[in-house]
């Protein structure tokens, strides 16, 4: 795909109407699926995707297509804090791996995020699906939640007292969430499906309390009702129903990070068997239909025209997928690229990242311009005339301009990436900078192999010509790599890769290069 640009004239019609809108501001709807690969999206993969996405491929044909868009991590946690605070997460003291269900809060509550930047300058802020940021949970005996011994030995055995199964105080007051970082109101749960505890939350109060073991991979406590087939549709009914019941002068912000395709692949009975491909294929189209169900409920109360949507993932598609046979059926998560969910290549970070607004966005527009999902904070800025201070958003530009067709201005002359087990990589322009031996991640060969075959110390790719990453030139342009490792390293180092930022990277150790400098 190449970028779609608009005639001058075009443009111009276009920037006055993003005015016009920003001066009604526009709602926005930003849905975040879990471990939905690039290639999943059928109208982002039609010769080598098997699974139908008619929802997803919509917000494509009626708004924008990015096809170089990338999360700021190769997993989870550290994707979801750069999307809230517009910062890579390796500033942080996450470092590598994800956060559990019990663990402590990442962001801190006096930092700027998404939704405290919007609530601050007149949005209603909702979030309705899965943290995985960190929660403060209280505990009845004062040490860090956990889970109890020999839960394994308590599932499927039915109620037994709290205290048996973890130390969490049931009754207490959530703190250092979501309604303490901007959101005036939260639903969902704690962290993935196959993390406990499983027990819903709402706004700071546990919906229950956890005394019944379950296991949906891990075990843990659990609240009688909660199974994990039925969650999607659950937090499908209160986005459609805040939307359908919204009363209020105010444009509001959805945040809605869903825990799906993600494990346990657990496609509700409706959708089972639907994709001919198997519970994947099937749990992605359930996941479509939730898309659909937002996007229509918008439609029925009259507020498309002015509200964003934007639909992304938060990395690439996870082996647990079962890659061989989903392509026995011609179905490539991953689409053209090399890697998966974890890896430091493009299968691991770039993902769908579809965009409409209709009073703006011209549809069926596509761009190739090199974006991040920690942009967000910056385009919300933008979209209502606003300055971000000098220590928000250490890593985020505006992509506002994009929608219109127009060139963007960005300060930094490229991203970063960073796979599971903190390996990092540069991109600038066509050139792919990756400082690990192997995949950085999970997908052969991993860094202790590709070290056992002699592999160069690091990689180089030119992704225009070799997209699929296959052919590493690391050692044919030195001074491109230098000129690369140069500027990787003063972004990282320097606490900010936006210019006039005036930052620093909290008190933590980065190790740029993990698997050895040469």
């Amino acid at each position: 795909m190449t970028k779609k640009y608009l005639p001058a004239a075009w443009a111009a019609l276009f920037v006055g109407m993003v005015a016009t809108a920003s001066a009604a501001a526009p709602n926005i709807v930003y849905i975040l699926c879990d471990d939905l690969g690039y290639g999943d999206v059928q109208c982002l993969n039609p010769e080598r995707g098997k699974i139908a996405t008619p929802n997803m491929d919509k917000i494509a044909a009626e708004g924008m297509t990015f096809t170089d868009a990338h999360t700021t991590s190769s997993v989870c946690t550290p994707t979801r804090y750069g999307i809230i605070t517009g910062r890579y997460n390796w500033r942080s003291k996450l470092q590598v791996h994800v956060l559990d269900g019990y663990g402590l809060p990442l962001i801190p509550t006096d930092r700027m995020t998404v939704p405290s930047f919007l609530k601050e300058n007149g949005y209603n802020t909702a979030m309705i699906g899965k943290w995985h940021l960190g929660l403060g949970i209280a505990t009845t005996d004062g040490k860090p939640a956990k889970p109890a011994g020999g839960l394994k030995q308590k599932i499927g055995k039915g109620a037994f007292p709290p205290s048996e199964l973890s130390n969490i105080d049931w009754a207490a007051t959530i703190e250092g969430g979501p309604v303490d970082l901007g959101f005036d109101s939260w639903f969902g749960i704690t962290a993935s499906l196959d993390f406990p505890p499983y027990v819903w939350i709402r706004d700071r109060n546990w919906q229950g309390e956890g005394t019944y073991a379950k296991a949906f991979h891990r075990p843990g406590p659990a609240s009688e009702d909660f199974e994990a087939i039925d969650v999607l549709d659950k937090l499908t009914a209160e986005a459609v129903n805040f939307i359908t019941d919204y009363d209020s002068p105010k444009p509001f912000f959805i945040y809605m990070p869903l825990p799906s395709p993600h494990t346990p692949i657990v496609p509700s009975k409706t959708w089972q068997g639907k994709s001919g491909i198997g519970k994947y294929g099937d749990f992605v189209m359930q996941t479509d239909d939730v898309v659909g169900q937002v996007i229509q409920a918008l439609e029925d109360r009259g507020l498309s025209e002015n509200t964003l949507v934007i639909f992304t993932s938060d990395n690439g598609c996870s082996k647990a997928a079962n890659f061989k046979n989903l392509e026995s059926h011609g179905h490539f998560a991953s689409a053209h690229m090399r890697g998966s969910k974890a890896d430091i290549w493009d299968g691991g970070h770039r993902v769908p990242f579809l965009v409409k607004w209709p009073s703006v966005i011209e549809a069926g527009s596509v761009s190739d311009e090199l974006t991040c999902q920690s942009d967000l904070l910056a385009t919300c800025a933008e979209l209502l005339g606003k300055q971000l201070p000098a220590n928000a958003g250490e890593d985020s530009e505006s992509i506002l301009p994009v929608f219109t067709g127009g060139e963007t201005a960005f300060s930094r002359k490229g991203l970063v990436h960073h796979s599971v087990s903190g390996h990092f990589a540069y991109r600038q322009g066509k050139w792919k900078l990756c400082l690990a031996k192997g995949s950085g991640g999970w997908t052969a060969p991993n860094e202790k192999a590709a070290a056992k075959k002699g592999s160069p110390v690091a990689q180089l790719y030119d992704l225009e010509a070799d997209p699929g990453e296959q052919n590493n030139v690391y050692a044919e342009y030195p001074e491109v790599v230098e000129q690369m490792l140069a500027q990787l390293t003063d972004y990282v180092y320097s606490g900010a890769s936006v210019e006039g930022k005036v930052s620093k990277n909290d008190d933590v150790e980065i190790i740029l290069w993990k698997s050895g400098e040469q």
